[in-house]
């Protein structure tokens, strides 16, 4: 689908207010994908043994063909983990993965190996040795998934998996909204809701570090999201059949608001966090006072 640029010269370029421009490099806060070229490259080999093994009978073709499919599922695997990873180290409080995604990607690389080599050259013991050398390499080039949760320390662990429904379902809201969007096929406003959605995982990270919040911002990941998200759904629909301006100009004048909105709730999550904080360290000195201890104040 073509899309539409915008700017100073663009035909719509008279429609766009200096609110809506962005005061932040669209670049703030965007994602990289972790899978790389690496973790890409090891669909490669389940597809080349699997042509290899067409000339081979039944009883070769059926082997080779166990052998690719064990190999692409680790492949899959591998794919799934890197990106658990990254959300893992992404976030200052978090859990471990609940399934160990690239341990079993090395696992079944090794398994899928020894089956291709037994299929080249039907003898067990080479193959084992094979497929145990495939398993380390995997396992070196790749590591191993987190394995303990991370800031976890004295937090509710029922509160934190509330929190984990909530920001899941934002984020679902979240990636409704920018496949929305696409549909209208006008990248200035591709780019005004990457914004919005930075703006909105700052709340989020804000939840997950502090489960207490969840009560207070639970309407603005729920109500306020979900309103975002269908709106986007009507203003594509709208832009994509009749290139309205005036639709434009208003959801994005709703975008802004809504970003003002969301950034203005997290800085006072974080400032009812650090009066919490003042509160304790008042009540503990005091405590420590009536016990005879003094601490020096600055």
């Amino acid at each position: 689908m073509s899309q539409r640029f915008g700017g100073k010269f663009s035909p719509d370029g008279s429609t766009v207010t200096p609110e809506d421009r962005p005061e932040q490099s669209a670049f703030k806060g965007a994602r990289v994908d972790p899978v790389g070229a690496r973790s890409n490259v090891m669909f490669l080999p389940p597809v080349v043994l699997a042509f290899m093994s067409l000339n081979d009978g039944a009883t070769g073709l059926a082997t080779g063909l166990v052998g690719a499919g064990v190999l692409i599922l680790g492949a899959w695997l591998l794919r799934d983990g890197l990106r658990a990873e990254a959300a893992y180290n992404e976030r200052k409080v978090a859990r471990r993965p609940g399934i160990p995604r690239k341990l079993f990607a090395s696992a079944l690389t090794g398994v899928g190996t020894a089956i291709a080599a037994f299929h080249h050259s039907p003898d067990v013991v080479p193959a084992v040795i094979f497929g145990a050398a495939a398993g380390a390499l995997h396992l070196g080039a790749f590591g191993i998934d987190p394995m303990k949760d991370k800031g976890m320390e004295g937090i509710d662990t029922f509160q934190q998996d509330r929190v984990a429904r909530v920001v899941d379902e934002a984020e679902a809201h979240l990636g409704a909204m920018s496949d929305a969007v696409k549909r209208a096929g006008d990248r200035q406003v591709e780019a005004r809701v990457e914004r919005f959605q930075v703006k909105v995982r700052e709340l989020i990270r804000t939840v997950e570090e502090d489960p207490r919040d969840l009560t207070a911002a639970r309407k603005f990941l729920g109500v306020y999201l979900m309103g975002a998200r269908d709106a986007a759904v009507k203003f594509s629909d709208i832009y994509a059949r009749s290139q309205d301006r005036g639709a434009k100009s208003d959801f994005m004048m709703l975008l802004t608001d809504l970003e003002e909105s969301f950034g203005q709730k997290t800085e006072k999550l974080l400032l009812d966090n650090n009066v919490d904080l003042s509160v304790e360290i008042d009540v503990l000195r005091d405590r420590l006072q009536r016990e005879g201890v003094h601490l020096k104040t600055r």
